[in-house]
Formats: structure tokens, sequence, C-alpha cells
């Protein structure tokens, strides 16, 4: 695989059982996006239903949902649209019974590509957040 397209860092495995990541949608844990969207797409929706199961049969467990634009639009309307994306995930997280102060969101804007081409198939990579398992 090239390092323009790079896979999701792995969840540790301190944090997530085998039988956990044995579950697909789980294992997975970037939610992508339309260009400049921040709606969950219902492709992107078993992914986020997955790890809200996880974190409620977990309550020890936070979670840090990461938002990501791609290169285009200045940086402040990309930190702006990152945010969006995380708080919209954090947001049906909570509907789906996650507590809100086991939530954090942040946004890395476009500084954290994981493609670094400069054409759709990359900007579509980018356009993301990230669950993360701290």
């Amino acid at each position: 695989m090239s390092a323009a397209l790079r896979p999701a860092r792995p969840a540790p495995s301190s944090t997530l059982s085998g039988d956990a990541m044995k579950d697909a949608a789980l294992a997975k844990r970037s939610v992508y996006y339309d260009f400049d969207k921040a709606d969950l797409k219902t492709s992107e929706l078993r992914t986020v239903e997955a790890n809200a199961k996880y974190l409620r049969a977990h309550p020890e467990l936070k979670v840090r949902v990461e938002g990501n634009a791609d290169e285009r639009g200045s940086r402040e309307y990309n930190l702006a649209l990152g945010q969006r994306r995380a708080e919209g995930v954090m947001k049906t997280m909570s509907l789906l019974g996650v507590t809100p102060s086991r939530m954090e969101s942040v946004s890395y804007g476009n500084e954290k590509p994981r493609a670094t081409g400069h054409d759709e198939t990359s900007w579509s990579e980018n356009r993301r957040s990230d669950i993360v398992y701290p």
C-alpha cells in the first residue's frame, strides 16, 4: 500500500478486546464525508453505531473524535468543518446512549492528512472523523 493511502490507526490491543476487533464495523474507526459536508452518510452510520455499542458495554472507556478536512478551503474553514464533523459523530453516539462526558472532540482541519495526494482519491480519504480510544 502506498504511503498516500495509509489505513486508520489500529485500536490499541489493551483497549479493544479480541472479540470486539472481530466486528468489522468496530475495527473501522473512521467516518467519511462528502465534499463540504458534515452530516453522517447512511453508509457510515454502522461504524458509529458499533463504536457506541462498544462504549456502552465498557463504561470505563473514553473516546476522542478527531475531525478532519481535505486541503481545499482556508485554514479557519477547515478547522470549523472538522469540528462540525467531530461533534456530529459525538452527538450521534450520545443519542445512542454514550454519556457525553466520556467523549471529547478536536478538529485538525487539514493538518493531519491520511493521504498526501492532490486529487479526489486523496481528498476523500482526508474528509473524515477518526474515533480514537486514548
